[in-house]
């Protein structure tokens, strides 16, 4: 076992940089050195801002990025601010130059090969040049609508169609979350937004039904076709970082088929929404895969997406750390699972 703790750098504050503090500061064998942050922040202390119990630690004080961020000064920078590739590029880039491992919730980054294949092979270039990985995961993508469905295909001869169901609390997410589900919108906003293009919906789609297709050998013969929908309240709804009227839209609708020689293979529902239990709406993810045999797996509620996600990133510093220098995604790296005891014993001589 290492003698020197992990040593993590978080980049970006909100919902999911301030979970994934807390959770690393309940883990043996892992330190906090930096947090990345912009403006007024700058200059306060982490453990104040974030409302957290410091104990015996260090001071943790937040700086820009070119303060924070020197050559291998972490092992590994979690990246917490963007959702598309394009966006997370330059502040990967960046890291990856000054020789540190990434794990990024950028969602398009969980397979960036699949929409953005240019941007992919410069990631993989510049961190084997440097010696380090980078992968994007998260609860979805990263795990419950693709690597679950994959490592489930594992007891099958063969598969003819997959369905990958998930009905979801957006509530713990942050507002860049709920701009690109258009939570809060009248419904004529969010239609002419939709019609725009400026609305995202979920991210992430088109990476996890092209990252179970090559796992699987498949080969998609078209994009993958994506439609969302708004799912109106009937109630006033609050969230941490939004809120709802009655009659506007409280989340979205999402769909993604995927289609093998023409033929649907794949199809992911992705119905989301903030406090969906004011009208009594049930979460849960569901797969169902038709092959030999023939699979159906339920989870009752829903995985919590926020805690998923920063689990996730969290859980996965080791293999990140022990990988071979590249960009990864989930099918790349060992399986997640929960760090429960000290993480040095996971990192590898």
């Amino acid at each position: 076992m290492r003698n020197e703790n992990v040593k993590v750098i978080i980049w970006g504050l909100g919902s999911m940089g301030k979970g994934m503090a807390e959770l690393l500061l309940t883990k043996k064998g892992v330190d906090i050195v930096g947090a990345v942050a912009r403006g007024e922040k700058i200059g306060k202390n982490m453990y104040e801002f974030l409302g957290l119990e410091k104990g015996n630690r260090k001071d943790v004080i937040m700086g820009s990025y070119e303060d924070v961020i020197t050559e291998k000064a972490a092992d590994v920078v979690l990246i917490c601010t963007d959702s598309f590739t394009k966006d997370v590029f330059d502040k990967c880039k960046f890291v990856l130059e000054k020789k540190i491992n990434i794990v990024t919730t950028a969602e398009e980054m969980s397979y960036p090969q699949a929409q953005e294949p240019e941007l992919a092979k410069e990631l993989d270039k510049i961190a084997k040049e440097n010696g380090v990985t980078v992968l994007g995961t998260g609860i979805n993508p990263g795990l419950i609508m693709d690597l679950l469905v994959i490592t489930l295909t594992g007891a099958c001869y063969d598969v003819d169609h997959i369905v990958a169901k998930r009905v979801n609390n957006l509530s713990p997410f942050g507002p860049a979350v709920m701009r690109e589900q258009g939570v809060g919108l009248t419904v004529e906003d969010f239609n002419n937004k939709n019609e725009s293009g400026d609305l995202a919906g979920h991210v992430g789609f088109a990476e996890s039904v092209n990252m179970i297709t090559d796992a699987l050998g498949w080969k998609l013969s078209d994009e993958v076709k994506l439609s969302k929908s708004p799912i109106v309240s009937n109630v006033y709804r609050k969230a941490p970082y939004a809120e709802v009227q009655a009659g506007d839209v409280a989340g979205v609708n999402m769909l993604g088929n995927g289609y093998v020689d023409g033929e649907l293979k794949i199809e992911m529902i992705h119905p989301q929404q903030v406090e969906p239990q004011l009208e009594g709406v049930e979460t849960g993810d569901y797969i169902t895969i038709k092959g030999t045999p023939d699979i159906s797996m339920a989870i009752n509620p829903e995985v919590p997406g926020g805690i998923g996600t920063i689990a996730m990133c969290v859980n996965m510093i080791p293999q990140v750390i022990n990988s071979r220098p590249g960009l990864k995604t989930m099918i790349d790296l060992p399986v997640p699972r929960a760090i429960m005891g000290d993480m040095r014993e996971l990192i590898e001589d």
